[in-house]
């Protein structure tokens, strides 16, 4: 219900607003967020060899998912300004795509899930930019959160 404690992201009349988040614990708090690209088995196989007219997209993307993470508060209106301390951004060629992997890691007084979600997306995003011309149908899948470490709530792992 609006102003409820269980949504504390809603005023006491019911509108969004960013929470207020200055009394809570400075912490060590990570989030770790996937995603997958389907990819034609063209477009895998000169990912595979290096041969995408654009350049290496791999590289690019990577580098996009870490500048994403550190962008987040830009695109997510409520998402607090926070110091991002480290971005680590796997990407995994495989034969029906790309698995993307963005690690997120900050000492604040919130989580960093949303800039892991921002990292994996616009990972994808890049990587279909990089190869649209080889692979107009690619597909962006499955982003979601893994994992996250620290604060009050502490650990949280996606079900097996």
């Amino acid at each position: 219900m609006a102003g409820s404690p269980q949504f504390s992201h809603l005023d006491e009349s019911g509108r969004a607003r960013m929470v207020d988040v200055s009394a809570k614990d400075v912490s060590v708090r990570t989030a770790t967020a996937t995603g997958f690209v389907r990819l034609s088995t063209e477009c895998v196989g000169a990912l595979r060899a290096g041969d995408v007219p654009k350049g290496d997209a791999l590289a690019v993307a990577r580098i996009a998912g870490i500048q994403a993470a550190k962008r987040t508060p830009d695109l997510v209106p409520l998402c607090h300004p926070i110091a991002i301390h480290a971005v680590q951004v796997d990407l995994d060629v495989r034969d029906e795509g790309v698995a993307i992997e963005a690690r997120v890691r900050t000492a604040d007084r919130t989580g960093v899930e949303m800039e892991a979600l921002t990292s994996v997306a616009v990972a994808g995003l890049t990587l279909i930019d990089m190869v649209k011309a080889l692979d107009p149908a690619a597909v962006i899948t499955d982003v979601r959160v893994e994992e996250k470490l620290g604060g009050k709530s502490g650990p949280w792992r996606r079900p097996a």
